[in-house]
């Protein structure tokens, strides 16, 4: 995939399981960013468009009875929709956009937690995202099971205190995502930061400056 031209636009994205925090952190470098005097565009996937997020509602209602390739294929048109709409324009424009989530949680959760084949995953992604790929990844790195128990407990989109369909799945599931994601981040160093997330969200924070402030 090719990168965006600095003066294209910068493009961040920020990963992790469930309850590692990445929804806070992308809220604060956004906050950072706008205090340098940068314009933002912080959005997430599934979601940012109205199509997307309608599919983010079947994708996290624990009553969607979806198999595997069913579900990967809603993501990549989530994916593909929100790229056009919202993420290409806003790079054109030299915005630097926060996104929670992208195309590693495919490869993470579909490839390692689903078990699909992952040159399919890499040939659906480089074809949703019209071959852009992030100038910088965040990983934020929790344990699995704490992880989820923090995620049950914030319940930010009201699926109750046994999570959405994603977070009910089991432990084993999402230590596979995890081990994906390590993978991933082995695979793509250059790109790849990984944080293990601190005790406080400022802490966290100010170690993912310091990967910012080199690409800024």
């Amino acid at each position: 995939m090719e990168k965006m031209k600095k003066n294209k636009g910068i493009f961040i994205t920020i990963e992790g399981g469930e309850g590692s925090g990445k929804t806070t952190q992308s809220r604060l470098l956004k906050e950072y960013l706008e205090k340098l005097g940068r314009k933002v565009l912080l959005t997430r996937e599934p979601g940012g468009t109205l199509f997307a997020e309608s599919i983010r509602k079947i994708l996290l209602s624990p009553d969607s009875r979806l198999v595997p390739l069913s579900e990967l294929f809603l993501y990549e048109a989530a994916r593909s929709q929100h790229m056009e709409e919202f993420i290409i324009p806003a790079l054109k424009a030299g915005k630097v956009v926060i996104c929670d989530r992208f195309t590693d949680a495919t490869v993470a959760y579909q490839g390692y937690g689903r078990k699909l084949d992952i040159k399919l995953i890499n040939r659906l992604n480089k074809e949703a995202t019209f071959g852009i790929s992030p100038n910088l990844t965040i990983y934020l790195d929790i344990d699995s099971k704490k992880g989820l128990n923090k995620a049950k407990f914030l319940d930010k989109e009201s699926y109750g205190s046994d999570g959405d369909r994603i977070e009910r799945e089991s432990v084993l599931f999402h230590n596979n995502v995890r081990k994906g994601y390590l993978n991933q981040a082995k695979k793509c160093h250059k790109r790849i930061k990984v944080i293990k997330t601190q005790s406080t969200p400022l802490k966290t924070h100010m170690l993912i400056r310091k990967y910012l402030d080199a690409v800024l």
